[in-house]
């Protein structure tokens, strides 16, 4: 005989939604301690569950939260992730301005791109609001749902952090990767530029997702040059400002930084999470995998910021990176010290891995 809660499961199918809401309301917690209440019978309850996220919004809401315990199991997540008509009906209900439940949507995304299927995404196209002003193409409405609808202004249930996540997660594929590189025809802007300005934004799932986009994308090496020229993606200030605080350089040094980085406020502060440093840290590593990359990081006094973040971050991590970096840039070229020093930060125990 099935138990209590077995039996409490099977009401989130119930036709009386008083009854569906008093049950997957009671069911959230369990969740997270008894996941494998849904799991029986084949997934038969998260099959329930998918249907329940067009249901009355608050129905929609705990079913949303359930799915989004359950998928970080990596059986329930791929269950979900490669079922083509819920993605194609969580996509929809993710773009409308209106939709109540938008940032559990791009929690729930956020961990259907761990399954590898999903990168299929690049492909995928959907008809756009017309207030989103996007284009059929579904990353791109990701895209524009993700700088355009920070702090409400598209939706004012939501603000789509949680999409930097997704979007990271999607960056580890390479025809991703292309995708952030390449300029759109609906609005002729790389997408990576969309994004690079959030290194610093308030909230900390946007900096975190944002840098490890950049980092993603930077495995590109062919793309290095558009990554450091001023007139395409121009990314070293988005990478410096985050990891620079109020520290005081001599003249010298200072002259030749780059212009957004010289006559910062006093109160400037570095990013507050020691990940996102070590982040901007190794893809900035990743950038001297060029001569050209690591001249720019020569002429524009990178060494002095990295320097004064290995003294003033008290964190290993971050202090290995400084030091891995600091060996390239500071090599000898004329005795190929530089190649040397990547080859050796490219071993199995330093090898920069995607995130």
């Amino acid at each position: 005989m099935p138990t209590e809660l077995e039996e409490l499961v099977g009401f989130i199918a119930h036709p009386n939604p008083q009854i569906r809401l008093v049950a997957i309301e009671n069911l959230v917690p369990y969740s997270v301690s008894d996941p494998s209440i849904f799991k029986r019978e084949n997934l038969t309850p998260v099959k329930h569950l998918k249907f329940l996220i067009r249901d009355h919004p608050k129905i929609a809401e705990h079913a949303l939260t359930i799915l989004i315990n359950l998928t970080a199991d990596a059986s329930v997540v791929e269950f979900v992730a490669s079922d083509e008509k819920f993605l194609g009906i969580a996509l929809g209900l993710l773009v409308d301005p209106k939709e109540p439940n938008a940032n559990l949507l791009a929690m729930l995304l956020a961990n259907m791109t761990k399954w590898d299927g999903l990168k299929d995404i690049i492909s995928r196209k959907q008809p756009a609001p017309e207030s989103l002003h996007s284009d059929e193409l579904v990353l791109n409405q990701l895209m524009d749902l993700f700088v355009k609808g920070a702090d409400g202004s598209y939706n004012k249930h939501a603000d789509y952090d949680y999409l930097a996540y997704a979007l990271a997660d999607l960056s580890k594929h390479e025809e991703i990767r292309r995708f952030f590189l390449s300029e759109q025809e609906y609005d002729s802007v790389l997408p990576l530029n969309k994004i690079k300005v959030f290194t610093e934004h308030k909230s900390d799932i946007r900096r975190k997702g944002v840098a490890n986009i950049i980092k993603n994308v930077a495995f590109d090496v062919p793309s290095h040059p558009k990554f450091l020229d001023e007139d395409q993606i121009n990314i070293l200030p988005y990478l410096l400002l985050p990891i620079i605080g109020n520290e005081q350089y001599d003249e010298d040094e200072m002259l030749d930084m780059l212009p957004d980085l010289q006559l910062l406020p006093p109160d400037k502060q570095r990013d507050t999470d020691n990940n996102n440093i070590h982040t901007h840290i190794e893809t900035l590593t990743l950038l001297t995998t060029t001569r050209e990359g690591r001249d720019l990081m020569r002429n524009v006094k990178v060494y002095p910021v990295i320097r004064e973040t290995h003294l003033r971050v008290e964190d290993d991590g971050v202090r290995e990176a400084c030091e891995r970096l600091v060996n390239v840039i500071m090599a000898d070229e004329a005795e190929n010290g530089a190649e040397k020093a990547i080859e050796e930060e490219d071993n199995d125990d330093n090898r920069i891995v995607e995130i």
